[in-house]
């Protein structure tokens, strides 16, 4: 996955946007005002921050090479993720997915419900 396949796939999540608060090179995705993934180039090597859940985060790392802890994160609950083309494709759009659910289900019932309400469980929780 490349950088523009990232950031399309980021974008189709349910009201993601795009937001460049810290660095005019550093792309934030929020859903509401959650940031839920970053997105920059490293050395001309694309890489994100997504959140996971500490016992995954660890054992992403074990398995993949790409997967480290979270830059300029907390690394308990956020990994980085370099898009160097050693993780299939799949697994990156789920480590997506799971980042965005996780942030969707740390916002206020009432930051949540109006997206539960618009969408599905499954377009929301993949």
């Amino acid at each position: 996955m490349d950088y523009n396949q990232a950031r399309d796939y980021l974008l189709s999540r349910p009201e993601a946007w795009e937001d460049f608060p810290f660095y005019p090179d550093v792309a934030v995705f929020k859903i509401g005002k959650k940031m839920f993934a970053t997105l920059s180039t490293e050395g001309g090597t694309p890489q994100m921050n997504l959140k996971c859940e500490p016992q995954e985060a660890v054992m992403l790392r074990d398995i993949f090479a790409a997967v480290k802890p979270g830059y300029h994160m907390n690394k308990k609950h956020w990994n980085t993720v370099i898009l160097d083309g050693s993780l299939p494709i799949g697994e990156v759009e789920r480590m997506i997915d799971r980042s965005y659910g996780l942030v969707l289900k740390g916002m206020t019932r009432k930051e949540r419900l109006p997206l539960e309400l618009k969408y599905s469980q499954a377009e929301l929780y993949r």
